[in-house]
């Protein structure tokens, strides 16, 4: 089906041919097949980017993330107002402390939804924890909305949401054979953001049905690691130098696929499943403060792909990301592998410092190529 041209047309549409309800969610981790069995479309807010205007902006102070600064204002001047709830994950706490000041401030009058993660390392306790706040998350979208979920339902959003894992897997380990640019890939696998999970399964399929049968892409194989792709002129800045994106740790995109098989029995129970999915996400410090975990995890990423260089790519005054850097270079310098670190707010366009900044990077790495092939 032809993507409408907005997102709000977008979500009118599937209200009037579906009769959907629409949840805005902030960034970045939240048991999506729970809204998607209540029949509830789920649309994230990222920022969105350019400068924030208006009422909104200046109630967040200027060393908050321009996501949370951004997103105040976009609520705040009634941008919102399309959907019928919002959901808050607590990916830090100034997302946290915005779920309790957007109805405070009162000009937000719909339900408002929070999701609490299990926090540092992986332990027993964590399952029982996520079984509290699922089942929480769901009595308060049952009670809002006038909805009931059943087993039956959420298994057959697990089964959807499932495909759809696998099939950008799939688009990500042939990116060579993708014929468009990390732009036009990272744009694709993005419209997750917004799109019914049948709708984005219908555009994946697509794309990988697409696949060039021989590799089309070439250039010097990156890592990046990050928050979020944006500006997205990043990704064509990145290709016009050169470089190609063959191992993806953004939190917005990479890091949403599970890569680790469910480390229990299977369950009948499709909540339990949902548990073990959940747990089954690469390593974020948005969820977790185990940062070995996340470097050995990069450190494999790195390796299986080949990569010569890596970029971390972060918003501004995100601490949860910000603190890993540090180690995160140390860690990859350590492996031979040259870093560039770019900080960015959340502008609509590149500025051409940056532009410059990756340019010398890459030429950095390929003259550390070609004294690599001398030796």
């Amino acid at each position: 089906m032809p993507t409408p041209q907005s997102r709000r047309e977008y979500i009118l549409q599937q209200r009037r041919d579906h009769n959907r309800l629409t949840v805005a969610v902030l960034p970045v981790h939240y048991p999506k097949e729970i809204l998607t069995a209540l029949d509830i479309l789920s649309v994230e807010i990222w920022g969105p980017p350019g400068l924030p205007s208006g009422a909104g902006s200046v109630r967040i102070q200027s060393y908050i993330c321009s996501i949370v600064r951004n997103a105040m204002s976009f609520i705040e001047a009634g941008k919102a107002d399309v959907v019928d709830g919002i959901l808050f994950p607590h990916t830090c706490d100034s997302l946290q402390g915005l779920a309790s000041l957007v109805p405070d401030w009162g000009s937000w009058k719909k339900p408002v939804f929070r999701f609490q993660h299990p926090r540092g390392p992986q332990r027993a306790e964590a399952r029982s924890y996520l079984l509290k706040e699922m089942k929480f998350l769901i009595s308060e979208l049952e009670r809002a909305f006038g909805r009931s979920l059943s087993d039956e339902k959420l298994s057959a959003a697990l089964r959807l949401h499932i495909e759809a894992d696998e099939l950008r897997s799939a688009l990500f380990a042939k990116r060579r054979h993708f014929q468009g640019s990390d732009l036009e890939l990272y744009s694709l696998i993005r419209k997750e953001e917004y799109l019914w999970v049948e709708d984005y399964i219908a555009v994946l399929k697509r794309a990988v049905e697409g696949l060039s049968s021989r590799p089309v892409k070439e250039g010097l194989p990156l890592l990046v690691t990050g928050y979020v792709p944006e500006p997205m002129e990043l990704l064509k800045a990145l290709n016009d130098a050169g470089a190609l994106i063959v191992a993806d740790d953004y939190a917005a995109v990479g890091r949403r696929i599970p890569v680790r098989k469910p480390q229990t029995a299977p369950h009948d129970d499709p909540l339990q499943r949902l548990i073990d999915r959940y747990l089954s996400y690469p390593p974020c410090p948005t969820r977790s403060h185990d940062t070995g975990a996340r470097i050995s995890h990069l450190l494999t990423l790195a390796r299986n792909a080949g990569v010569r260089g890596v970029i971390i790519h972060e918003v501004k005054f995100c601490e949860p990301e910000l603190f890993d850097v540090p180690l995160l270079r140390e860690a990859f310098e350590r492996e031979g592998l040259p870093v560039l670190f770019l900080e960015t707010e959340l502008e609509k366009t590149l500025s051409a410092q940056t532009s410059t900044r990756i340019e010398a990077f890459m030429e950095v790495l390929r003259e550390k190529a070609v004294k690599e092939r001398a030796a």
